[in-house]
């Protein structure tokens, strides 16, 4: 994998085609996020959504686990790399950004996730901000800010009961209890549950299966269901119709049908 640039001290960015892999790299704090690892992280999103050759992102963390929260002190801290300390000043709420919450902000471009270990409080509002979730088997989830009176700011008091049933997500955020990988594959929380040490492999896996399919497709996938929260079905359908009929008539949809027919693999350009 290419090493890229806008990598932080405490985030890492490759790229190998047209998948780029973005990794927590504060391992000896169980990957808590500091202002480097947001900074990184805010970065990467928007290099992942304004490349146009880059079609998804898998977002992991490094040494067996996947983010244990917020590190309060360290993200109150200015990075001690003068690159760092210049990007957080340039980029609007580079916080936000970073943690998946800022709407207007998120990759155009769907994200995997990919967690060993802990993905607790903010690690899992990370989570909660991706669209496909491997998790391995003895991982550990939960929503911890109740219990230390605190909020969950990542958003996840919002998104979370509109993703699993509402019973569900108030027994996660209102007793910030543990919960781990089989439960939440049972409440809808993550896609699929593997051995441990295999997260990543696997989310490769399913990466590769969308990068495979038409990018113009998957993108308008994600904008379609973004822009039509909340709307009544009626007005959502005029949307989602704006949306989806250039895409029905994009170079890639006559490609698709034409590598249909004649049984090879499909070559999509994005147009």
């Amino acid at each position: 994998m290419e090493l890229l640039p806008i990598s932080t001290p405490h985030c890492r960015v490759e790229r190998d085609g047209h998948v780029v892999v973005v990794t927590m790299d504060r391992p000896e704090a169980r990957n808590a996020l500091s202002s480097d690892m947001l900074v990184g992280l805010a970065d990467a999103w928007a290099y992942i959504s304004d490349e146009p050759e880059v079609r998804v992102a898998v977002l992991t963390g490094a040494g067996g686990t996947f983010c244990a929260g917020a590190d309060l002190k360290a993200m109150g801290t200015p990075s001690s790399d003068p690159r760092v300390q210049k990007r957080a000043a340039e980029i609007p709420d580079y916080h936000w950004k970073g943690l998946l919450r800022d709407s207007a902000a998120l990759p155009a471009k769907p994200i995997v996730c990919a967690v060993e270990g802990y993905a607790v409080a903010g690690g899992t509002e990370l989570l909660v901000g991706t669209d496909l979730r491997v998790v391995a088997e003895s991982a550990t989830l939960g929503l911890f800010e109740a219990r230390r009176a605190l909020f969950p700011m990542g958003g996840s008091a919002i998104r979370l009961p509109r993703q699993i049933p509402y019973a569900l997500a108030m027994d996660l955020l209102l007793t910030g209890r543990a919960v781990t990988a089989r439960e939440a594959l049972s409440m809808g929380l993550v896609n699929r549950v593997v051995p441990d040490g295999r997260a990543l492999a696997t989310a490769l896996e399913i990466a590769g299966q969308v990068a495979e399919c038409g990018p113009l497709a998957v993108q308008a996938i994600l904008r379609a269901y973004r822009e039509t929260l909340g709307l009544p079905e009626a007005e959502a359908l005029k949307v989602s119709d704006g949306i989806g009929w250039p895409v029905i008539g994009s170079e890639d949809a006559k490609e698709g049908s034409r590598a249909f027919r004649e049984k090879r693999p499909a070559v999509y350009r994005g147009r």
